[in-house]
Parts: C-alpha cells; sequence; structure tokens
C-alpha cells in the first residue's frame, strides 16, 4: 500500500492582523519555492480541475491581503488560504492554512499535502527536502509544533497523539517555547532552528509505517520527547 504524507504546523490562540498574516505567508511560499520549483506557481481552488487551473493566485503579500480582506469584510476571526498546485489532476500538491486566531482551543495550522506520485513526489519526499519545508513553516509561521509523517502511521498510533494533536513522526518541530530536545538515538538528527526551535529528522531514509525497523526507532523517540514534556498539548501563546 502506497503511503501518503502530509507537513502541519500548529500553534494556538495567537492573534494576529490580516497584514500579519499576509507577511508571513508571503514569506512562507517564498521559502517553500526555494525547496523545490514545483512549489512556484499557485492556484485557488474551484469545482472542477479546469476551472481551478485558470485561477492563477500569486503568493504575495498584496494576494494574501486582498483574499483576507474578503474574509475580515464577512467577519471571520481568523484569515485562512486553500491553495493548490499541478500541472495534471493526478499529480497535484496542496496548501491549506488558518492564521490570526486569538482561540485557545482550535489551532492556526498551515498544513502541506506533497505530491503524492511521480517523478515530482519521488524528489520532494525525501528527509531533505521535507525538513526543509518544515523548517520554511517554522521560520515563516513560528508554529510551537510541526510534523511531517504519514497518514498510515497515523493510524498507527492513534492513541498516542495527544489532544491538541502532538505527536511522533519522520521530522519534527519544537519550538524553544516548548523547551530543550534531548539527546537521541542514532540516526536520529537533530538541529536548530536558528533562535526559534529544533527539527528533528528521525530517518534519513524515507519514514514509513510499513518498516517495524522505523516503528521501534519512534517508539523509542517518542518515550524519550515525551519524558522530556515535549508531546504535551499545545499551549495558548504567551501574550507580548
Amino acid at each position: 500500500m502506497m503511503e501518503t504524507y502530509y507537513a502541519g504546523s500548529y500553534w494556538l490562540a495567537r492573534s494576529e492582523s490580516a497584514e500579519a498574516c499576509a507577511r508571513r505567508a508571503e514569506r512562507f511560499f517564498h521559502l517553500l519555492g526555494r525547496c523545490d520549483p514545483a512549489w512556484i506557481r499557485w492556484r485557488e481552488t474551484a469545482g472542477s480541475f479546469e476551472k481551478a487551473r485558470k485561477r492563477q493566485f500569486a503568493p504575495n503579500a498584496e494576494g494574501f491581503q486582498k483574499l483576507f480582506r474578503k474574509q475580515e469584510e464577512r467577519g471571520d476571526d481568523d484569515f485562512s488560504f486553500h491553495l493548490w498546485t499541478g500541472d495534471s489532476q493526478d499529480e497535484t500538491s496542496g496548501i491549506d492554512g488558518a492564521c490570526g486566531s486569538a482561540d485557545a482551543l482550535i489551532p492556526s495550522n498551515c498544513v502541506l499535502r506533497p505530491y503524492k506520485r511521480g517523478s515530482i513526489a519521488e524528489r520532494v519526499l525525501t528527509a531533505s527536502v521535507m525538513a526543509e519545508v518544515l523548517r520554511a513553516m517554522a521560520l515563516a509561521w513560528e508554529p510551537e509544533w510541526g510534523v511531517v509523517t504519514s497518514h498510515q502511521y497515523d493510524d498507527l498510533v492513534s492513541e498516542q497523539v495527544m489532544p491538541a494533536g502532538t505527536s511522533i513522526g519522520w521530522v519534527m518541530y519544537f519550538s524553544r517555547l516548548r523547551g530543550k530536545v534531548p539527546p537521541l538515538p542514532a540516526p536520529v538528527r537533530i538541529e536548530p532552528v536558528e533562535d526559534k526551535g529544533t527539527l528533528v529528522t528521525l530517518s534519513p531514509e524515507r519514514f514509513t509505517a510499513s518498516n517495524p525497523e522505523h516503528v521501534a526507532l519512534a517508539a523509542r523517540v517518542h518515550e524519550l520527547l515525551d519524558r522530556a514534556r515535549l508531546l504535551r498539548p499545545l499551549q495558548p501563546w504567551p501574550a507580548g
């Protein structure tokens, strides 16, 4: 069975203006485009693939401000976007995001659905590229926590997922607000993201739920991170 992946970043209760969210979105898409050229051109969603192909979207601050202004006029308490890219219906990638909410229960987020199959998927579904994707999310959105993993692995360990979603995955990001990442067993890689937090990559090869060695390594890392209290539920963003 083919595993499907996602990269997500999450944070709670950080109220921000439409302009601030637009600037964050612009920076994220700029950094994402540097991860792979397949993530440079974007479109808005529509009722059919053919209609959506015609809805070009420039992922800059001006474009996002225009989009968010419409939501603000409707009285929405956060600012969201749903974009996709791809040249054929069978090979697409999409991003959903929500920013600006002061809600202390429902996380703000940015979630990338990478290509599932084809030559682009083979190119981007690597530890190095997906770590850079999560780094881009960390730098642009400043989340509390982020993860790259497969839906199949999520299903395998669903009982371990905390109420607000923190869990183990192929690549993880922990804000410095959560604490320090402890030493972890090889081949796990730990690297800083400027002064914002830490990236943790479990395996240099593609992590799969069907590989018993990957699952065993993840269980060991889960134990160590949980002991360090890095897997606790998300917390409301500190004021100031």
